[in-house]
């Protein structure tokens, strides 16, 4: 167990201040190593050392939970990197307000030296420089986001306009097709013993049937009940 290079006063609640790692990889395959040797300087107890093996989509993570069961008023919570806490910029941001002003912990992201809640000198709070660093990252990468959905959708209304088709290719119908369509207009068979014939889905046949005759096809027939 190592000592901590920082020294913590006890509050006004007699709770000794504590620093926390939180480190995170998304598979049990990929290495940890880097984090570890981020957070060596600051020689933090290994028992206070966080690690999940999981993606950063949500916070439904097991170790992230139990840490936030442990930290208390005046801990420190220190990250390599933004993006070890989660992907989405909006979420971290509620994870942040809530610790930072919910539990009253700081935060130190290593990585980025404007991400560190600690007291500065100075009127300004290192919270509110941190908490508006962290407003501009997730408008930013919202509007990314929102840029990125338009480049899509005005690319397929351009494709689109020149013809181009998306999903899958409509399979082919057998031969005697159209035959059977003739068949199943006349009421000879209903749609179901149609696809049989042919060898296709019920709903494929439907589908292609009810787009070659341009016509709404009744009920009985659409479930067989038509002899």
């Amino acid at each position: 167990m190592y000592k901590c290079l920082l020294y913590y006063k006890n509050d006004a609640g007699g709770h000794e201040m504590k620093q926390y790692a939180y480190i995170r990889v998304s598979t049990k395959e990929q290495n940890i190593d880097r984090q570890i040797l981020a957070l060596k300087p600051y020689q933090i107890s290994k028992k206070n050392i966080y690690c999940d093996y999981q993606s950063g989509k949500d916070f439904e993570r097991p170790a992230y939970q139990k840490l936030m069961k442990k930290l208390k008023k005046g801990d420190l919570l220190i990250i390599k990197s933004i993006d070890r806490l989660g992907r989405n910029y909006n979420d971290i941001l509620v994870q942040w307000q809530y610790i930072t002003k919910e539990l009253k912990a700081d935060i130190l992201v290593l990585d980025m030296e404007l991400l560190d809640t600690r007291k500065k000198t100075g009127n300004l709070t290192g919270t509110l420089i941190a908490d508006l660093v962290l407003q501009i990252f997730a408008y930013v990468a919202q509007t990314e986001r929102e840029f990125i959905c338009q480049r899509q959708a005005e690319g397929i209304a351009a494709a689109k306009q020149n013809g181009k088709k998306f999903g899958r290719p409509e399979k082919e119908m057998p031969d005697q097709f159209k035959e059977v369509c003739q068949r199943c207009e006349l009421g000879e068979v209903s749609t179901r013993q149609a696809a049989e014939l042919l060898g296709v889905s019920h709903t494929t046949f439907y589908r292609r049937y009810k787009k070659t005759i341009g016509e709404t096809v009744s009920d009985s027939r659409h479930f067989g009940t038509s002899e």
